[in-house]
């Protein structure tokens, strides 16, 4: 969509392509914006579960990517969709010269949530039940909205309805504890330090999944990284104000060309 240097979105985890439905028009009025839903998410079909993991999941994103014969020379990443793109950076999939992570999860979980997050979510994925009852959960008043208000973010109706409409299919609810019972964010953050694109890390202040303070710990290990703060907003900050991350993104996205284009010189 759109027209201008390619620009490639990733959602995060439980989500899918309609959480940019107010970014990505914006940002088509200057890239040629490219949005996909990762594998499972949405009602795409789910791949074997062991591919439902960092590693799997950019060696596949970077397969249809080779497909459609898509070079991005911007990535924008949600959550754990940034941990993706960064690892597709570092393995060589792809190689933009801009890489924005919109609240990025890059950190384990610390404390005892290390120790009980993921074999928790292995253990409800062997319940083949789970995510059925969970989508059955999701039909009651206000459970969703209560998923969205505990990120941190007030979206508007259109948003809350399309979130119903994802939690209520298993298939996607059964992807997303897949994911989530297959990550492992320490080999990423080995290698980390090797990540060529310029980094911006944008973290929202009222952002109740994401600290604010991994930015921080993410520039801790790449200095060059920029952080990006955002005001009163929460982890769905690109749903609550799509315009100011388009103006931030294409912000940065000018100064990279501009930082390229004299290096060349």
């Amino acid at each position: 969509m759109g027209e201008g240097p390619p620009l490639l979105l990733i959602h995060g985890t439980g989500a899918a392509t309609h959480s940019w439905r107010g970014l990505l028009p914006l940002l088509a009025q200057h890239f040629s914006v490219i949005a996909l839903d990762l594998p499972g998410h949405g009602f795409t079909q789910s791949p074997p579960g062991h591919r439902l993991s960092l590693p799997g999941m950019s060696t596949d994103v970077g397969a249809l990517l080779r497909k459609l014969e898509v070079r991005p020379e911007i990535a924008v990443g949600h959550s754990a969709g940034a941990a993706i793109l960064a690892r597709m950076c570092l393995a060589g999939r792809i190689a933009p010269r801009l890489l924005v992570a919109l609240n990025g999860a890059f950190m384990p979980f610390g404390g005892v949530a290390t120790h009980l997050f993921s074999p928790l979510a292995k253990l409800l994925v062997l319940n083949p039940l789970v995510p059925r009852v969970f989508a059955w959960q999701a039909c009651h008043a206000g459970a969703v909205e209560r998923l969205i208000a505990n990120t941190g973010s007030t979206i508007d109706q259109e948003g809350v309805a399309l979130y119903r409409k994802l939690v209520r299919n298993p298939v996607h609810v059964a992807a997303a504890l897949r994911m989530m019972a297959n990550w492992k964010l320490e080999p990423l953050l080995h290698d980390l330090p090797r990540l060529a694109p310029t980094l911006v890390l944008m973290t929202a202040a009222n952002d109740r999944s994401i600290s604010p303070a991994v930015a921080q710990q993410v520039r801790e290990i790449l200095p060059n990284a920029m952080i990006e703060r955002l005001l009163a907003l929460g982890h769905l900050a690109h749903e609550e104000q799509p315009q100011l991350i388009a103006h931030l993104i294409e912000k940065y996205a000018h100064a990279t060309a501009a930082e390229q284009a004299s290096t060349k010189m």
